[in-house]
Parts: structure tokens; C-alpha cells; sequence
């Protein structure tokens, strides 16, 4: 995703970022565990070279500690045990990219959302048999991977195929890189993401992967909370003094323009 369409989401957001950002709450070095997948570059990954966990959100977060005087403990969990061990108390906070839906919405709480991303559809470099959602549908020996549960599973089920969540062409996985290392392997035929974490995979490819015809629609990402949690108001806070002040546009800009995967 090119960094001016991030911006016009930043803006469509309803956020102005000439905003004077307010006081921020003082937590006094309050230890939380954040739970996150490393699969979704540039968000969180694991980079190739180093084997270091970075990314967008990696940075946010110690922007946000540092802002509002708190420590950050890390946890890995699969994106289908993320919300209900968030829910279920175990983890402070979860970070993975995740869609700010209603139904999510029954068993966690949402801070408010820091990015807005397109859904689009990530194909091998030299796929030429289908250009579009549609001519995706029209061929049945086509598969698509998905992660249960997900957006993007969803999009497959509803907009792309015919509403049967148990439709056969779709092949499910437990972590979005299974899905990506399918495609490259030729088990499946399409992936479905955010523009994000399509982006990453596409620019880390050299060739291998494309994104192709036009986006799906629009998902507002936010980090989640067990329901009823002190962290969320603070949370917010940060965010929005980081759009303020310009922090949130220079991690887009280090993260979908200057970053190179493996550099």
C-alpha cells in the first residue's frame, strides 16, 4: 500500500492532525504483556537478516510506553487463540493488525483505530488465469487460503465466493504466513489481506507475489483489550497525540516507504 492512500485513510478517520494533543496519564512504569503473531510485515514480523521481532506496531508501542510511562512485556500466540486469551484476562493487550468489527466487539474491547488498510487480493508474480474477484469465482478449480475467523475470510466466503463458509476452495490455516507460504507453493491459488501485509509480502518477493484488481473494501485496525480495561482510555490518548504530532504519519513513511524486508 502506497503511503498516500494511508494518509487519506488517516484523514478519513475523521482525525485532524493539526490537533493539539492532550495531557497524557502517567501509568508510573506499569508492567503489560501484549500478545502479537509476527506474521503481518510491516506491522510485526520476525525480520529475515536479524531474526528480530520489529515492525510498525512494535514501534507504536514503544512510542506509546514511552508516552505514557509503562513497561511491555511480549507474548506470541496464532491469530485464533489471540482474541479469547485477550478476552479471557491472560494477556494485557493484543497486536496483529485486527479489524475493529461489532461482533469482535462482544468479547473484547477496541482502542480506537490507528490505521486504516484495503483489503486487496495477493496472487503468485505469474498468475494470469484470473484478474479480478470475479473471474477468481467463475473458475472452480481455484483455491483460496484463509485463516478462520479472519477479515479476509469473510471477504473470501461472502464477496468473492458463494456465502458457504464450508465451500471446499477454501483451504484454512492457522497463521497468515501458512497462507502466504501455501501460495508460493502452488497448494492455493489467492490470499486475501490487508493492504499492509500484502504490501510486505509483494516487496520481500522480488517478483514472486503481485497484488491484483481493485481493493475489497476498507478495515480500521486496533489493538484489543480484555472488555472493561484501564488501558484502553490512556491508549487512546497516545494515539491520537501521536497523530497530533506527526509520529503515526513517520512511522508510515519509515515502515510502507523506506523499510526494505531483508535490508
Amino acid at each position: 500500500m502506497k503511503l498516500n492512500s494511508i494518509l487519506a485513510g488517516a484523514l478519513a478517520l475523521g482525525f485532524a492532525t493539526g490537533a493539539l494533543a492532550q495531557d497524557l496519564p502517567d501509568l508510573g512504569g506499569q508492567t503489560i504483556v501484549v500478545v502479537t503473531e509476527n506474521a503481518y510485515p510491516p506491522l510485526q514480523f520476525v525480520e529475515p537478516s536479524s531474526g528480530e521481532a520489529i515492525g510498525w506496531e512494535y514501534d507504536a508501542m514503544a512510542d506509546i510506553a514511552k508516552r505514557l510511562n509503562l513497561n511491555v512485556e511480549y507474548q506470541n500466540t496464532s491469530w485464533d487463540a489471540m482474541i479469547p486469551a485477550v478476552s479471557d484476562g491472560q494477556y494485557d493487550m493484543g497486536m496483529t493488525g485486527i479489524t475493529i468489527r461489532d461482533d469482535r466487539k462482544e468479547k473484547v474491547d477496541f482502542s480506537d483505530p490507528y490505521m486504516r488498510s484495503e483489503m486487496v487480493m495477493l496472487v503468485r508474480g505469474d498468475e494470469e488465469r484470473f484478474t479480478d474477484a470475479a473471474s477468481f469465482a467463475a473458475n472452480p478449480d481455484l483455491l483460496m487460503a484463509a485463516q478462520p475467523g479472519t477479515t479476509p475470510f469473510y471477504v473470501g466466503v461472502y464477496d468473492v465466493l458463494d456465502g458457504d463458509e464450508a465451500n471446499p476452495r477454501i483451504k484454512l490455516f492457522e497463521t497468515f504466513g501458512a497462507t502466504v507460504q501455501a501460495l508460493k507453493a502452488g497448494d492455493v491459488d489467492l490470499v486475501l489481506t490487508d493492504g499492509t501485509a500484502g504490501q510486505g509480502y509483494v516487496e520481500a518477493s522480488n517478483g514472486g507475489l503481485k497484488i491484483i484488481g481493485e481493493p475489497l473494501g476498507t478495515e480500521d485496525f486496533g489493538f484489543i483489550f480484555p472488555k472493561g480495561s484501564a488501558l484502553v482510555a490512556p491508549i487512546n490518548a497516545a494515539i491520537a497525540a501521536m497523530r497530533a504530532d506527526g509520529t503515526l504519519d513517520a512511522l508510515n513513511k519509515k515502515w510502507f516507504l523506506d523499510y526494505k524486508m531483508g535490508g
